[in-house]
């Protein structure tokens, strides 16, 4: 008895003691302006303790026993700062932690360590071009990361944007110049992907994601920010590559699959010279595959070199470079007939043809593209910084383009074929100041630029030659798909011989300022000058692009609620003008731009520390001034079209339990043309380019954190879509695709250098399709085998 109170007093001593020994750390964190950080992540180094800080910048950590440790503080935009200290009292308060701005890093990435969220929206330089958090910013955009892209064993651009909320693919890639990339439909409008980090990027075929760190889909007209020769009035999509960092490391990828699919991927940093001031990544990519139709290929080779070089602690250099070469034979386009009313609206006539690819593999297209952006970065005080940046790009068309016409009497369709050689060069200059400072005690975000662009489209191919009619009732084919005969058919064309250049100067001037802690405004305005040459005529016009929003904050770092109002605008080249009885030139005309206006508003929120985030949007578009084709055959135009669009968002990214990660979207759009010709027959119906009415993705995984079933995962998700009206006019007619759902799943094993995955992608093996006045089956079922060695 004497001895279990010994026992009992010794360790209510030994309680009170450890109690005691036990303590607190205090601090603030802030910027080199002395301006506190917000939402700073503390995190105490070979624990499992972390805070973040308030809007004051102040953090507290409690119950640490006495001893030594190391604080890891990390912020977007801001470099990342160790801090030790020794604590042996009750309480410990710290000098105050300061952050240096880290203006080349879009987000402050921690190479190899747990995230508690891998699909977290990340906060983006790129869309406001300055820093900006996701929730305290009056627009929208979805962020896809390659962490999400890596564990669904995407092996193309199509299937990543599949994560994207409200967008999906109207086109697949022709490989044609000038616009040969994919089109898809965001917010009732078509868009392609042109931008590179926030800079123009042109590509006429497909893209290598191997060098993606992330895909931002950023919505709504951004014609303030981004000027309009390569932005759609839905919305952009940006690229953000992946940067160089500080120590050796990489991986290496091997996938295979249905259809022939092989595709091997490298991904080497390393650091040169002896300063650690120079760091060197290289990616690079080799695909090859077929198609699930009986003919069509394509096969790439993609090496992307970027470098960074901190000459000093104030300047920065960053070169990113991208090679691509790709080749390949795409199955034609069936265009429905524009000009005759529908003689068949049965999708069966598609189905029983659905892998008939009616082309060759001896007709193919290559589309080598290359691409250069250098930046400098300096900073020029505590509060700005200095960006310069120059982007060019080239990308080229070379081989056999065809595509399917309805004759608009029955079922066949005539091909119709050419040979393409098409060069297009974009180059870009860019001039930015950002500052971060205090004016009347109010804080100020602010961007100044000035921008230049220019872009030459040459094109000295073939015309067009008819090779072949297919009756899609009994899958006949009378083309004779060989190089031979294609080159014979085209012999008696004209080749074209045409050159296209655009201008444009512009200066923009961005602010985004706290009026209170809780109330931030956004003011911007972007005043553009353009110049289009075609032919023998040239055109110069000047446009307006304000852009206006606010956020309110009802409770800090966590919930907002904001409004913007959002302009885009298009300048359209000069049009030839054609007598319609001699069919002679008879001079060109041109317009004004086209003009598009954005009231939107919404919620945005970050629980949890940040395991949930979620955004739910409603906006309203009007493009007005629309440039409109008179009647048919010879090209007339004339100006004043107007289209409304309207919808609703939510985007929802979650970690509601450990090792389980969610992110899913809904949307719905109503579009109508409101003005336009009587002789159209668009008034009143949804546009063509609009796609389906009601879009849902979800993707959801699980990875097991402990037990002897570590490191197992099981992935599932897919895509819905509503019906989509592909042509859609009322002298013509309706032609309907139909509504589709397409299940994936995915099976996983991660260790601490190996990464193995297992995907099925459309697991019911559903037929559906995707078109613009255009039916295009998609692919079948399809299984992906992925093995990555990390190092």
């Amino acid at each position: 008895m004497n001895r279990q109170i010994l026992v009992l007093l010794w360790s209510l001593f030994s309680l009170v003691t450890f109690a005691q020994n036990k303590g607190t750390i205090k601090g603030v964190v802030q910027n080199e302006s002395g301006v506190a950080l917000p939402n700073a992540s503390i995190s105490v180094l070979k624990t499992s303790i972390g805070t973040s800080t308030n809007y004051e910048g102040q953090y507290t950590i409690t119950n640490l026993n006495y001893g030594t440790y190391t604080l890891r503080v990390t912020m977007v935009g801001y470099k990342r700062t160790e801090t030790r200290i020794t604590l042996n009292a009750a309480q410990s308060t710290l000098p105050n932690i300061i952050l240096k701005e880290a203006v080349n890093e879009l987000d402050d990435v921690v190479i190899n360590e747990k995230k508690i969220n891998k699909f977290t929206k990340r906060s983006s330089t790129t869309v406001s071009k300055m820093p900006l958090k996701d929730i305290e910013n009056p627009q929208v955009y979805v962020s896809i990361p390659a962490e999400l892209l890596k564990e669904q064993v995407v092996t193309n651009f199509n299937d990543a944007l599949k994560n994207a909320t409200g967008i999906t693919r109207l086109w697949e890639s022709t490989g044609r110049g000038g616009d040969g990339a994919e089109y898809f439909s965001m917010r009732g409008f078509s868009v392609q992907p042109t931008m590179l980090n926030g800079l123009p990027y042109i590509n006429n075929g497909k893209i290598d994601f191997s060098n993606i760190e992330s895909i931002e889909v950023i919505k709504g007209p951004s014609g303030t920010l981004y000027g309009s020769s390569l932005i759609s009035y839905g919305g952009l999509i940006n690229v953000v590559t992946k940067k160089p960092y500080e120590t050796f490391g990489g991986e290496l990828s091997y996938q295979a699959g249905t259809y022939g699919l092989n595709r091997v991927t490298a991904d080497i940093n390393t650091p040169l010279g002896k300063n650690n001031d120079v760091f060197l990544r290289v990616n690079a990519a080799y695909q090859n595959g077929d198609t699930f139709q009986d003919s069509g290929y394509s096969k790439s080779f993609f090496i992307a070199p970027s470098l960074t070089y901190k000459a000093s602690d104030r300047l920065t250099f960053m070169i990113n470079t991208e090679f691509l070469n790709s080749e390949g034979s795409y199955a034609p386009m069936l265009f429905l007939n524009r000009n005759s009313p529908l003689p068949f609206t049965d999708i069966k006539l598609f189905d029983k043809n659905y892998k008939n690819s009616f082309t060759s593999n001896a007709l193919s297209i290559s589309n080598p593209s290359f691409s250069l952006q250098a930046q400098m970065l300096y900073k020029l005080s505590d509060s700005w910084t200095s960006q310069t940046a120059i982007s060019r790009s080239t990308a080229k068309s070379d081989g056999y383009y065809s595509y399917l016409y309805s004759s608009g009497t029955d079922d066949s369709f005539t091909r119709y074929i050419t040979k393409a050689n098409a060069q297009t060069n974009s180059t870009d200059i860019q001039q930015n100041f950002i500052g971060d400072f205090k004016i009347a005690g109010l804080r100020n975000r602010m961007v100044v630029g000035l921008d230049y662009y220019n872009g030459i489209q040459k094109d000295n191919g073939a015309g067009w030659a008819a090779l072949g009619v297919v009756t899609l009732s009994n899958s006949l084919d009378t083309g004779n798909l060989t190089q031979l005969a294609a080159d014979t058919a085209l012999a008696t064309t004209d080749f074209t011989r045409s050159n296209a250049e655009t201008e444009t100067y512009a200066a923009y001037i961005s602010d985004v300022i706290n009026i209170t802690p809780a109330l931030s405004a956004m003011g911007s305005l972007r005043v553009d000058h353009f110049i289009g040459e075609v032919g023998d005529e040239k055109k110069g016009q000047t446009a307006f692009s304000p852009k206006f929003g606010l956020v309110y904050q009802p409770i800090q770092d966590k919930l907002s609620v904001f409004a913007n109002y959002m302009n885009g605008f298009k300048n359209v080249l000069p049009q030839a003008i054609t007598n319609s009885v001699t069919n002679e030139r008879e001079g060109y005309r041109t317009f004004d731009p086209e003009k598009a206006n954005q009231y939107e508003f919404g919620v945005k929120s970050s629980f949890f520390n940040n395991k949930l985030s979620a955004t739910v949007s409603y906006y309203n578009i009007t493009v007005s001034n629309i440039v409109m084709n008179v009647g048919n055959g010879p090209a007339t135009y004339t100006q004043g079209g107007e289209i409304k669009s309207k919808g609703l968002e939510v985007s929802v990214v979650a970690n509601p339990a450990e090792g389980l990660n969610i992110i899913a979207g809904f949307s719905t759009n109503n579009a109508e043309v409101t003005k336009d010709l009587e002789t159209s027959g668009y008034l009143g119906l949804r546009p063509e380019s609009a796609g389906p009415e009601t879009l849902v993705n979800l993707w959801a995984n699980y990875t097991f954190t402990e037990g002897s079933i570590k490191g197992f995962g099981f992935g599932f998700g897919g895509n819905y879509a509503s019906d989509q009206k592909t042509l859609n006019r009322s002298n013509i007619g309706t032609f309907v695709l139909p509504s589709y759902t397409v299940i994936n799943t995915a099976l996983s094993y991660t260790a601490d250098r190996f990464n193995i995955i297992l995907k099925m992608n459309n697991i019911s093996n559903e037929k559906y399709y995707s078109g613009w006045s255009t039916v295009s089956p998609q692919t079948l079922r399809s299984i992906t085998a992925g093995l990555t060695y990390k190092f």
